[in-house]
């Protein structure tokens, strides 16, 4: 009996030591694979994980992918550091060279992949809409649509007036593939609306513009200039006439206003447009236009609420991108006489006479 026993007991000390050699091996096999390192394809590899996955469907997705070589070891060094609970879904962008484990700590950071877009300053809704639509987001343009006009979606998001024109902030946005349309556009509002409480709080004294005037006047100085230091001179040319009950006469409201009558945008203005009665025509009506005829950037929106001190009434371009400003109609006049009579005719002589 005695030896019977001795013999279990030998038995069983060989088989720990057995269990235990394996134990060893196989931990030293997890720990050899986590630390060996993977070159990915140049392009890196994206993958995708849906919410619920769990430590064994996750490791598979992820060898799969090619991301990593065993998804057995894997799911062992997960459940081994017992990261499962900590590992967030998403859509990731696996690159470089990384090991197993530098894959488990990323999923585990949340740094899921995430896609840029940029809107230019200045530029009208209807150019801005299909920027969005046309990112790696791949947005519903017409969905985008239907929400700029939404007057429950611009409520709620803030904007005073019946079309979302003036409030999409110029800027380089970064978003998740999962973002939606509504995110979008509220995040984009939510920019103006930043901006303006900004230049809000350098609000000159005297400057009573409301906050969709700020926007509309914001808008008509953004695109009548490309200067920066021109904004708050041109401004003060605008507040001047405004104050004096003098129409604005600034023309890219005029091609905001025919854009809106026949559909058709087009930057070459005819007499007949300048006659053509309109909200938005500042030719025909008195005042600012009822809303925004662009989308202004952070510095048209300051020299909106913070104009110049000037007493310009006019200014002239120079066809170069800058303006001449008069304080009267006789330096206005002879402005135009060599900056567009004079300038142009110069042009068509050039023109017609060809190189010497």
């Amino acid at each position: 009996m005695k030896k019977v026993l001795l013999a279990l007991l030998v038995l069983g000390v060989l088989a720990a030591a057995a269990a235990g050699g394996w134990y060893l091996r196989r931990e030293r096999q997890i720990s050899a694979f986590a630390a060996t390192p993977v070159t990915l394809p140049q392009a890196g590899i994206t993958v995708i994980v849906p919410n619920g996955t769990g430590p064994k469907t996750l490791a598979k997705l992820l060898a799969d992918a090619g991301v990593v070589t065993d998804p057995e070891l894997l799911y062992l060094f997960i459940r081994r550091e017992q990261a499962g609970p900590k590992l967030k879904a998403g859509e990731y962008l696996f690159e470089g060279t990384l090991t197993p484990a530098q894959v488990v700590e990323l999923l585990a950071s949340g740094k899921v992949k995430v896609y840029h877009f940029t809107v230019p300053e200045g530029l009208r809704a209807e150019e801005i809409l299909p920027i969005l639509a046309g990112s790696e987001l791949k947005l519903d343009l017409r969905k985008l649509e239907q929400l700029a006009a939404d007057p429950r979606f611009l409520r709620e998001t803030g904007v005073p007036a019946s079309s979302i024109e003036g409030f999409l902030f110029p800027d380089t946005y970064t978003f998740t593939r999962n973002a939606t349309e509504e995110q979008v556009l509220t995040k984009m509002v939510e920019r103006s609306l930043e901006e303006y409480r900004k230049a809000d709080a350098q609000r000159k004294d005297g400057v009573k513009l409301s906050l969709l005037q700020a926007f509309t006047l914001a808008s008509i100085v953004e695109k009548e200039t490309g200067q920066p230091q021109e904004r708050p001179r041109i401004s003060c040319v605008f507040h001047n006439r405004l104050r004096q009950g003098i129409k604005l006469q600034t023309d890219p409201t005029v091609i905001y206003a025919m854009r809106l009558l026949r559909g058709v945008y087009s930057k070459n203005i005819t007499r007949q447009d300048l006659e053509t009665p309109h909200p938005y025509n500042t030719y025909t009506t008195a005042g600012l236009p009822p809303g925004p005829i662009a989308n202004p950037g952070a510095a048209a929106l300051q020299a909106a609420l913070h104009p110049l001190d000037c007493d310009d009434l006019f200014f002239v371009s120079r066809n170069d991108g800058t303006h001449i400003f008069c304080p009267t109609l006789e330096c206005h006049n002879a402005a135009v006489e060599k900056w567009q009579v004079e300038f142009f005719r110069n042009q068509r002589r050039q023109r017609t006479s060809g190189p010497n």
